[in-house]
């Protein structure tokens, strides 16, 4: 089973929209593209002086406004410069939005139609590139809902009955979240399939285990890898998790008080595939631990990345030498012409720093917050899309240099001697002749310092060294010594011996349906 950098497709967070991005023009929706199929008709709103005289578009909710704001004001207050990336599920919910309201009789079938077909035609131009976006209208739902309005007329203006931009961003969000976990979840198996497919090429291939950086026991290659597979698969375990909770539907809780309309919270919930609206509309609009545990699980995971990179980058070096980057995941130096850098991994190291500090922002930010909806709940965003962002390419270059790397085996059998790998080992000989574990930690670390006297290791001391350490070695104590005979002595389940580590390799094939 293959996957490609090619099999996922995300658009990436960026500062500017895909459409164009425009100043405030005088009045007039400004929409690019093919004639609609309705007619053209006057600004959604009446101008409105500022304090300097000149005239702005009325905002939506500026009816009880003598003035407009400040530029500065509107420059520091607008959202649209990010969140239009929600658009796609802006307008998904408003055509559930209407659907329900038709159905409840709060708006003719005849309007639902007109606000559907609307919406299709400024979701179509905004894919299209020629949808532009205006900073006065602060954000994602107003850029909408002015466009559709300037679009099809006095239909569009019932499209916000019984419903606050509160529980529409929420919505957005939340659907926003489902669709980003399960790209990510995507990404997480790539990855998964990736150290398999490495570990099945080098299932006898014995390196040393490190405890403190320092070397412990012997280990299989595979058994490492397979502990990455291991994390990684707690990490979807996690984001699975938290998309049951994201799945609940916060649409119709208003501004945080519901609404004295007759809606069907259940029908929109249904249509957008949530689990069921939200119980209690004031945690409906306030709520952001979904969020949170979103970034948490996103930043548990950048950690697990980290620590990947982290080993990988010091295996490449010429000190361990033990794993060689292909040139297709390498960088240079621009002063020093002999570089071969694995810079991909310094970087997954280095970007886990801002996913847990999205992590961050976003604990802080909801400190301390009182209920309900509060403006400070804007600033979600910008490190919610960055943490995906960069979760997910993390995720894609971790794939592709483990399809681009090679070990060493030549050089990892030859530093294997070093260390003493083979000691714990020769304390479980000891305990199976009968001599208490304490008792046999004592014994082996007597028999390192002999060997560290005679500069040698642990199998080339000779039996009557041994006896003089303690009777109880015996012939057979060879058999144990040696880092092939210690690897073949683990039987425990989940540990590095052959039979334990073939039996994981077959399981994880079997569970990613990777063909043997």
């Amino acid at each position: 089973m293959a996957f490609t950098s090619q099999s996922l497709i995300f658009r990436a967070p960026s500062s500017l929209p895909s459409g164009r991005l425009a100043a405030p023009s005088a009045g007039r929706v400004a929409l690019r593209g093919r004639g609609a199929a309705f007619p053209s008709v006057a600004a959604a709103s009446t101008p409105m002086a500022n304090s300097d005289g000149d005239e702005k578009e009325m905002k939506l909710w500026g009816g009880r406004f003598e003035e407009g704001v400040t530029d500065a004001v509107e420059r520091f207050t607008e959202s649209i410069s990010y969140d239009w990336q929600l658009y796609k599920y802006d307008i998904m919910g408003s055509k559930a939005h209407a659907t329900m309201l038709a159905s409840q009789g709060l708006i003719t079938a005849g309007d639902r139609d007109i606000i559907l077909e609307g919406l299709n035609q400024i979701e179509t131009l905004i894919q299209e590139g020629k949808f532009e976006w205006r900073k006065d209208r602060e954000d994602v739902h107003m850029n909408i809902e002015a466009a559709l309005i300037e679009r099809v007329g006095e239909p569009a203006k019932k499209l916000h009955t019984a419903r606050s931009r509160n529980d529409q961003i929420v919505t957005d969000l939340r659907l926003w979240c489902r669709d980003a976990i399960d790209k990510i979840l995507i990404r997480i198996k790539q990855f998964q399939v990736s150290l398999v497919t490495l570990a099945s090429k080098y299932v006898d291939l014995i390196v040393p285990g490190y405890t403190h950086l320092q070397r412990a026991q012997p280990v299989l290659l595979p058994h490492l890898l397979l502990s990455y597979v291991e994390q990684l698969e707690r990490d979807a375990g996690r984001l699975a998790n938290c998309r049951e909770r994201v799945n609940f539907c916060p649409l119709g809780a208003c501004a945080l008080a519901g609404t004295g309309l007759p809606i069907d919270r259940f029908q929109t919930a249904k249509d957008l595939k949530f689990t069921a609206p939200m119980k209690n509309s004031i945690d409906a609009v306030s709520d952001r631990d979904f969020v949170l545990e979103f970034l948490a699980a996103n930043s548990i995971a950048a950690v697990h990345l980290s620590r990947i990179g982290e080993e990988w980058v010091l295996w490449a070096s010429e000190e361990f030498g033990f794993l060689t980057p292909s040139d297709k995941v390498s960088t240079g130096s621009s002063i020093m012409p002999q570089k071969k850098n694995p810079d991909p991994m310094e970087l997954v190291r280095g970007k886990s720093a801002r996913v847990v500090g999205d992590l961050m922002t976003v604990l802080i930010l909801c400190k301390g917050l009182p209920q309900a909806y509060n403006r400070d709940l804007q600033e979600d965003k910008e490190p919610l899309f960055d943490s995906v962002k960069a979760i997910l390419g993390m995720l894609e270059v971790c794939t592709e240099f483990a399809q681009n790397i090679s070990f060493n085996s030549k050089r990892i059998q030859r530093s294997l001697p070093a260390g003493y790998l083979d000691a714990t080992t020769l304390a479980d000989y000891l305990v199976k002749k009968g001599v208490p574990f304490r008792t046999s930690h004592e014994i082996v670390g007597r028999s390192v310092q002999l060997c560290v006297t005679k500069n040698c290791q642990l199998a080339e001391l000779q039996l009557d060294d041994l006896k003089a350490v303690h009777p109880a070695f015996e012939t057979d104590v060879y058999e144990y010594l040696g880092v092939e005979n210690a690897v073949n002595k683990f039987i425990s389940y989940g540990s590095t011996g052959s039979n334990q580590v073939k039996k994981q390799l077959e399981d994880w094939r079997i569970q990613l349906g990777i063909s043997s």
